[in-house]
Order: structure tokens, then sequence, then C-alpha cells
């Protein structure tokens, strides 16, 4: 027998895991968002399931998938529960920054409770959808949903990966560490060309290689072993002069720099241990 989902909160996150979870043979059986014109869009999208107007509608299920907004987790746990007879199912959420622990209220209605986030963007659902192999999933909770969601989502194209749920925010850190504050680095080094007076579409062209050279030894060869620079080699009488110079052009990127001179020290030092 088919194992039933209930979907609740269907934005692009949620369509695509109902769409996919359909498509391996999970029934879907009900979809519950802000308005019946967003289920019924996802519905569409997923080509499965129905609209329920609210929670009491909802039947009950072998997963509830809670896709809503970080701040809308815990009351959406705590409706589903008062709503909905839990006990022997799983609900699990899919945020990146919160732990399952938010999911109290179901797991006191008799539920074992999850964590599932799909890192990757979802900002276009179908594409997503179709290229969805591969995809990490950071995932933490209770044993037996685990024992239960693992291979779902192993038979959706996934690459589960078990994280510290006591670690859950620096883990969602991380993603921030490797795309958001990236690009805020490369913003710095893209206006510091220019402020010695290179166009920007240059600038972007001198940078190019510089990055994606560096980001290839990172994950080739590791963080330590990729450093090179003036801090690699030691040279922090450049370094020096480099803070003065940034610090009197722009004191906010010169802050930037400077922030960054200790954890890239002790970086060189580990690449010399190695």
């Amino acid at each position: 027998m088919a194992q039933t989902v209930n979907l609740i909160g269907a934005g692009h996150v949620g369509r695509v895991l109902g769409k996919l979870l359909a498509a391996q043979g999970f029934r879907i059986q009900q979809v519950l968002t802000r308005s019946a014109a967003s289920a019924q869009q996802a519905v569409e999208f997923m080509g499965a399931g129905s609209v329920a107007s609210g929670y009491q509608q909802l039947q009950p299920a072998t997963l509830h998938v809670l896709a809503v907004g970080d701040d809308q987790i815990v009351p959406a746990c705590e409706a589903l529960a008062r709503a909905v007879p839990l006990k022997g199912s799983i609900v699990f959420h899919c945020s990146g920054a919160l732990a399952s622990d938010k999911l109290q209220a179901a797991r006191e209605a008799g539920a074992l409770v999850a964590s599932v986030h799909p890192i990757r963007s979802f900002a276009d659902p179908a594409a997503v959808a179709a290229q969805f192999l591969g995809t990490f999933c950071g995932i933490e909770g209770d044993e037996g949903a685990l024992a239960v969601l693992t291979p779902a989502l192993r038979a959706i194209g996934a690459q589960p990966v078990p994280i510290d749920a006591a670690a859950k925010t620096v883990y969602h850190a991380a993603a921030v560490f490797a795309s958001n504050y990236l690009v805020t680095v490369l913003d710095a080094a893209l206006r510091a060309y220019q402020a010695a007076g290179i166009p920007e579409p240059v600038a972007r062209q001198l940078a190019q290689p510089l990055a994606s050279e560096s980001m290839a030894n990172v994950f080739r060869l590791g963080a330590a072993a990729a450093l090179s620079g003036p801090i690699a080699r030691g040279d922090m009488a450049t370094v020096a002069r480099q803070q003065q110079a940034v610090s009197a052009w722009d004191e906010p990127t010169g802050a930037l720099y400077r922030a960054l001179v200790a954890p890239t020290t002790d970086l060189a030092q580990r690449k010399q241990q190695k």
C-alpha cells in the first residue's frame, strides 16, 4: 500500500518534494496553504492531491510535510497536532535553520519528527524537479523517522546527509559562508579593482580566474592546501600595508580585510602543519 502524504505549505520546496514523492508512488492526499488558489496551483504542479481549506479537513497520513516559513513551523505543527491524529505518523519540516525540536507538539501527539533540508536553490521549481538527482539533503530527527525518510529521499534522487541537530544554526551558517558571504568578499575585490582605476566589467574579468581557480582548488585539495598569497607566505608586512591602504580608501572594507587576517593566519598555520 502506498504511503500517504499531506502537504502543509506548498511553496517551491513543498511542491517539488510533493511532485517527486508522487512520482515514486507516494500518494499525495491533501494540500493546505494560506489560500485555496495557491494550494490548487501546487496540486496542478504535482499532478496529485486535493485542496484542503483548513486543518480540520486533513486526514491521517503516513507523512506530514511542513513546507512553511520558519516563523510558521511551530504554529503549523501545533495546529496540525490539534486537528489530526498523529500517532504512528512522521512529521517533518524543511528548514535549514531550525531543528526538529520545533515539532514538539507533534512528538507529544505520538508522531516521530525530523527535518529535511534540500541544499539548493528552488527559484525554478520545474527545473529543480527535473534535475533533483544528486541533491544533498541535511537530515536530523528521531531515528524511526529517519529510517523511513532516508530511503524515501534516496528514491527521489537525493543524497541524505545526517547532521547534528544541536548545531543546526551553524550548519545553516555554513551555506551563508559558502554563498552569501563569498559574494560579499568578491564584491570587495571588484570595488578595490575599480578604486585602482579599472572599469567594473574589466574588474570582473580580472577576478574571475582568481576566484574560480581558488574555489576549484578548495574543492579538489581542501582549504588549507588551496591557500596562497601573502599570509600563506608569511609576508605580514605586505598584509599590514594592504590593510592600511584599504582602510584609507574605504573603512568598512578595511574592517572586512582586518577581520579576515586572523582566520587566514590560522589557515596558513594548518597548511604548514600538513
